[in-house]
């Protein structure tokens, strides 16, 4: 008989994140839910543990992610909430994926799985672009048994926050779905949230990147 497993969740207060905690609270195969947090929020359920930590105290951050058989990351700021400055940006979109990879690795973790973005390359001139593709590329290098990325184009579903950009283009693109090449188009935060759930049961095993298409062909 399979052993349940211990899943650390990062970003589990975000759109693609409430759906994922939802989702692994609900998973048989899930006996024990780390959510890693900035601030104290209570849930109402035996297998979530929340565990409110400082994030860039790097011994605390390893304890928390220690025993987790799984990582999801589904962390992200935006450059409203750090007032355009690229090095806050980073240590939320750069630091905290990459040492909770790290200490997965340390720690004996199996699997790792990351929401990144659509577009992302270590060598883009677009400062985000760019941001997401370094932190993928140095979560590969890691050496994790399996590595796991998504990378949604526009998110649907009802944020805590308001995104102008997002909520303009998602406006824009709805209608013109069926003409959007697969990859740009919009997808619900659930269906990205179901397909990373569903990913992580195939045993995959090195790196694997999935767009809309692959998305949507595990749901």
């Amino acid at each position: 008989m399979e052993h349940k497993k211990t899943v650390s969740l990062i970003g589990a207060t975000g759109l693609v994140g409430s759906h994922l905690l939802e989702l692994l609270q609900d998973d048989p195969d899930i006996s024990l839910i780390k959510v890693l947090l900035r601030r104290p929020i209570s849930y109402d359920h035996p297998k979530i543990q929340p565990i409110v930590i400082d994030f860039s105290d790097q011994d605390v951050f390893q304890s928390a992610i220690a025993g987790s058989n799984m990582i999801f990351c589904a962390v992200g700021t935006t450059n409203k909430k750090v007032q355009g400055n690229k090095e806050a940006y980073r240590k939320v979109d750069y630091d905290i994926p990459v040492h909770a990879a790290t200490f997965g690795v340390e720690t004996g973790c199996s699997q790792f799985l990351l929401i990144s973005a659509l577009g992302a390359n270590s060598q883009s001139s677009n400062f985000y672009l760019q941001l997401k593709g370094e932190t993928e590329k140095a979560i590969m290098d890691l050496g994790l048994p399996t590595v796991l990325i998504f990378r949604p184009s526009f998110l649907l579903g009802q944020r805590k926050e308001f995104r102008l950009g997002e909520s303009a283009g998602i406006l824009l693109a709805k209608p013109l779905t069926f003409l959007l090449p697969s990859k740009v188009k919009p997808i619900t935060a659930q269906h990205v949230a179901q397909s990373m759930v569903a990913a992580s049961k195939k045993d995959l095993k090195g790196h694997k990147i999935f767009h809309y298409r692959e998305m949507m062909e595990l749901n």
